[in-house]
Parts: structure tokens; sequence; C-alpha cells
């Protein structure tokens, strides 16, 4: 065990430095590596003013207002779903600097992996802006896992804001050098938890966003995927960051995340909600192909959907996860053309918009209301 953790959590610094030579040409000339919710993958950057102007553009239908259905600029753009209230108290008080609250839920999360890793990537986004509670509570409580496991997805956090959200050609050598430095500082942070709490997949899940950064090989991901599958083989934010790792942006190609994809759907329960990754897979390739829209609607997808569809039929409804299965499958049916179905769907999720596809777009609000919309029209003429 011991070897496994020292081979992900420590590369060879010389192996690091042959990369890294290397990993600046890559990112230079691959332009399609790093879609993010702030560039546009078609039409690059849009600033906030033509945002803006996309907002004050949008006319509400009737249909769309019978449904009580909101008008972009009162989507939450933070979130997919309605967050729950202590977790919602517990982030602001970290905000305002108390550390005891935070302490708390963590406590009172326990195992629930999936509960607590997205817990801790919550606290862990107010740790890289401010980590002044933290550190307190680390200070209070030095050997606590659950303040290293926030520290650790704090610090990654930390690194990808010094990266910035711009495609490889717009970020420019300094903040790539930031961008690693700040990465290599992470996974002894992220380590350290790992040891804390040998139990918690929590801290390999963060690794995979370093190794994406870092350019882990594949027989490492392999290595870092085994440890977290042998402690949560069900982790859906575990599936969706190794997915982002095996997809041709990063540092595989289509038909490896495609293969990931669909080994995680057909070996999963009904209810685990996994057979979102090849519609996730899918998505990725196709928005970074330019493959028709005809390609959303084989045999073989519309099968896939119509998994995903008994997928969040049988989920516990208070998954933390459910909402963003249920806006790919929005997105999907209406591009399928079933969008009695679809409307369904957005009706569920209405009001909140950071997930896939949405926050792929330049304005995610913008893009949820366009494609709702015409589910919504599209099922009141065809009634």
């Amino acid at each position: 065990m011991l070897l496994v953790i020292l081979l992900i959590f420590a590369i060879p610094t010389a192996v690091f430095v042959v990369w890294l030579v290397g990993s600046f040409v890559l990112d230079f000339v691959r332009e399609y590596r790093n879609p993010t919710p702030d560039t546009d993958p078609d039409h690059g950057t849009v600033d906030d003013e033509d945002a803006a102007a996309e907002d004050e553009g949008y006319v509400m239908s009737d249909q769309v207002a019978a449904l009580g259905l909101l008008p972009p600029d009162r989507q939450n753009t933070k979130t997919s779903r309605p967050e729950q209230p202590e977790v919602v108290f517990v982030v602001e008080a970290a905000r305002s600097g108390a550390w005891r609250p935070a302490a708390e839920l963590m406590e009172k999360i326990g195992d629930d992996w999936e509960r607590r890793s997205r817990c801790a990537y919550l606290l862990g986004e107010v740790a890289a802006v401010d980590d002044t509670w933290l550190r307190e509570w680390d200070a209070e409580r030095p050997d606590s896992a659950d303040a290293a496991v926030v520290a650790g997805r704090g610090a990654v956090i930390r690194a990808w804001k010094f990266r910035g959200a711009k495609r490889a050609e717009h970020t420019t050598e300094e903040q790539f050098r930031d961008f690693h430095q700040v990465l290599l500082r992470a996974r002894g942070i992220n380590g350290r938890a790992a040891e804390l709490n040998p139990a918690d997949p929590t801290p390999y899940i963060s690794e995979i966003w370093i190794g994406l950064g870092l350019g882990y090989p594949h027989e490492v991901m392999h290595a870092l995927w085994e440890e977290i599958t042998s402690r949560a083989p069900l982790h859906f934010e575990a599936h969706f960051s190794a997915l982002q790792y095996w997809s041709a942006k990063w540092r595989g190609s289509h038909e490896l995340a495609m293969g990931f994809a669909t080994r995680a759907a057909d070996n999963a329960p009904t209810g685990s909600l996994l057979s979102a990754m090849p519609l996730l897979a899918h998505y990725e390739y196709a928005l970074h192909t330019g493959a028709p829209d005809s390609e959303d609607c084989t045999p073989e997808m519309i099968k896939r959907v119509d998994a995903a569809l008994l997928d969040v039929a049988a989920a516990d409804p208070d998954d933390v996860r459910v909402a963003e299965v249920r806006h790919l499958l929005a997105a999907f049916l209406t591009w399928q053309g079933r969008h009695e179905a679809a409307l369904e769907q957005f009706r569920l999720v209405d009001g909140y918009v950071d997930a896939v596809p949405w926050r792929y777009s330049s304005d995610p609000a913008a893009e949820f209301c366009r494609v709702r919309d015409v589910a919504v029209e599209q099922a009141h003429a065809t009634a």
C-alpha cells in the first residue's frame, strides 16, 4: 500500500522536468485540450458585455411563462440543484472565518463518500480564496483528516485558478509555471489527507486533477483508479473526473474515454447514475470534433439515454448527483426530438444550471434557456 501511495503522490523530479518541457509544446499546439465553462468551444471567449447583451435580448414565450419556468437572469449558475441549508450555512460560515461549523458537518457526513467529496470541494473553493479559517482549524486539530481533505481540495482548486479558464493558446507561460508549481505543492497536501484517513477516496479523486495538470502517465492513472474503486467503486465524481483524464482533450482519446465510460455504465447497478458516463463521453467527443447532430440520435445513443432515464428513476432522490444527470438527459432528449420527456427533466432542474452541457457555454443560463425553450415549444406544438 505504501508503495502505491508513493507512486501516486510522488513522481520523480527528473521525470517531471522532462514532462514539463514537452508539456508547454503540447499545451500550446493542441488548442482543443482545455475547453472550460468560460470558453466558447466554437467561437472563443465571449466577454461579459456580450453575455449581458444575450440576456437582455431574451424574450420568454407564452408557453414557457405558463409553465412558471425562469428566465436566464434568474438561473443559479453556481450549482446544479438547490443546496442543502446546512451546507449553505457551513460554506457561508467558512467565508466569514468560522471553521467549527465545517468541522461539525464533515464529521457528521462520515463515510458518505459522495457527499463528503462534494462538501470538501465546496469548502475547498472557499479556502482557495482565503484559508485563514482552515489554518486555524488545522492548528486547533492538527491530526484532523477532515481539515486535511479540505486543504487538499483547496490546494488543487487554487492551482487551477492560477492556470485560468482560457484555452492553452490564451494562457501565458507565467500562468502555466505557477499552475505547475502549485500543483506540485498540492500533491504533498493531498498525500497527507490520504495518510490521515486511509479509507477516504476523496484525496485520490483530487489527485486525478493533479494528474491532469502534471501529465501523469496512463499506468499511474490505472494505479490511482484502483485506489479509488477499492474504496468507492460507484463514486460518480470519481468517474466524471477519470473520464476527463481519458478524453482526447487531456491525456487519452475518444476511444479510451468511451471504453472507460461504457464499462462503468454496463457494470453498475441501476440507480448508481453511472449510465450517464457514455452520454458525457459522447458529448465531449461531439463538442471537440464537431460531430453532426445525427450522431446524437443513433439507436445506440437512444438506448443509452433510455438507460439513464431508468437510472435517475431508481436513484435516491437526495443523491447529490441526480440533478447533474437530469441536466444531461434534458439536453439529449431535446436533441433526439423527445421533447415531452425533455420538458419533464427541465422542469425538475429549472433554476440551477451549473451542469454539463450548459457549463461549457460562455453563458450557461442563456444556453440552458435556449435549449429548454425549444423543448417547451416543440412539446406544445405536438400536444
